[in-house]
């Protein structure tokens, strides 16, 4: 997953500064109605990911937010028992 978010990143350093701008906030406005079926909550760090090259408190709240599902998903993550890890 986090090869698809690096080629993104490189596709969106390519589109002008105004159309990243467009699609960042629309995709953050779009993911704060996130109880609707179609869009979702995924969608304000998708945001985030297409303004950070632009704007620094988007750099900043989307690199907190990937650090908090890391932890998230490390601190949730099963435990193996002694007989599987031999």
């Amino acid at each position: 997953m986090h090869r698809k978010l690096r080629k993104l990143n490189q596709k969106m350093h390519s589109l002008h500064f105004s159309m990243r701008w467009v699609i960042g906030l629309t995709l953050m406005v779009c993911g704060v109605l996130g109880f609707l079926p179609i869009v979702g909550f995924w969608m304000i760090p998708l945001g985030l990911l297409v303004l950070a090259p632009d704007f620094r408190w988007a750099r900043r709240g989307y690199l907190s937010i990937m650090t908090w599902l890391r932890r998230f998903r490390d601190r949730n993550k099963p435990r193996k028992s002694a007989k599987e890890q031999e």
